[in-house]
C-alpha cells in the first residue's frame, strides 16, 4: 500500500478522537487522525510523525497522520490500512491460508448472522469468513490487541465460531503495523473478556493468525513473515 505527498512533522496533541495538533515546517497545523483508537504509547509530544497531504481544497483538515516513529521503528497506525494491505496480499498470493492455495472468489464486507466482517473467500472445495484486525500497540517486541476495551470485536469472535460450526472455515487474521515483533498475545490488561471470546474461539476451531509488516513513511505492506501467537 503506497501513499503519496508524505510530509514529517512533530505531533504536539490530540484534540480529540478524530484530530490532532501537529507542527508541520515549523508551524502549527491541524490534522486528521486515521486511528480513533488510544494510541497513547505513540501520539506522545515531540514525537516525529509522518502525515499526507490531501489533495481536496474541501477538506476541514489538509494533512491525515499516517504513522508514527517509535525508537527505531515506524508504526503505521491508520485504520484501514490492514484491510487493504491484507487483501493485496492475498490477491497476489504472497499470503495462503490454510486450504486456500487458489481462490475463486474475494469478497469485501460480508454478513454473516448478527455480524459484518471484512472478507468472505471460496474456490471450489472451501468458504471462510475472515475478520481483520490491525494491531498498533507494542512493547519488548510483544504486539497486543486491543489497546482499549472492544465489544464489537469480541462480538466478531464468537460470531465466527458460529460461523465455523456451521461449515465455513473461519479466520481472525492480526496485522501487525509494524516489524521486528517476537510474538503476539491479546492484551487481556485491558480486555480481558476478548482474550477469552479469542482462546475459546481457537479451541473451536477458529484459525488465528498473525502477520507483521514492512513500514515506511508512505508506504506499509506485509511482508510475509507469519508471527507466533501465543493465546
Amino acid at each position: 500500500m503506497q501513499y503519496s505527498n508524505i510530509c514529517e512533522g512533530k505531533f504536539i496533541k490530540r484534540l480529540n478522537r478524530f484530530s490532532a495538533e501537529v507542527m508541520i515546517e515549523g508551524k502549527k497545523t491541524i490534522c486528521h487522525v486515521k486511528n480513533t483508537g488510544r494510541l497513547k504509547e505513540l501520539l506522545i509530544e515531540g514525537a516525529t510523525v509522518y502525515l499526507e497531504k490531501s489533495g481536496n481544497s474541501m477538506r476541514k483538515t489538509g494533512y491525515s497522520l499516517i504513522s508514527v516513529k517509535k525508537g527505531k521503528s515506524i508504526v503505521n497506525i491508520d485504520s484501514q490500512a490492514p484491510n487493504a494491505v491484507f487483501y493485496e496480499a492475498l490477491a497476489e498470493k504472497k499470503l495462503i491460508l490454510p486450504g486456500f492455495d487458489e481462490i475463486g472468489q474475494i469478497k469485501r464486507e460480508s454478513t454473516y448472522g448478527a455480524s459484518r466482517f471484512d472478507f468472505y473467500i471460496e474456490n471450489t472445495v472451501r468458504k471462510a469468513y475472515i475478520e481483520v484486525k490491525g494491531v498498533t500497540l507494542e512493547n519488548d517486541g510483544i504486539a497486543k490487541f486491543p489497546d482499549a476495551p472492544t465489544l464489537r470485536g469480541v462480538k466478531h469472535v464468537y460470531e465466527l465460531v458460529k460461523a465455523k460450526e456451521a461449515g465455513f472455515d473461519a479466520y481472525i487474521i492480526f496485522i501487525i503495523q509494524m516489524n521486528n515483533i517476537r510474538y503476539f498475545t491479546p492484551n487481556d490488561e485491558t480486555h480481558l473478556e476478548f482474550g477469552e471470546a479469542l482462546r475459546y474461539a481457537k479451541k473451536n476451531g477458529v484459525c488465528v493468525k498473525a502477520f507483521e509488516c514492512d513500514v515506511k513513511p508512505d508506504f506499509i505492506e506485509i511482508n510475509g513473515r507469519e508471527c507466533r501467537v501465543l493465546l
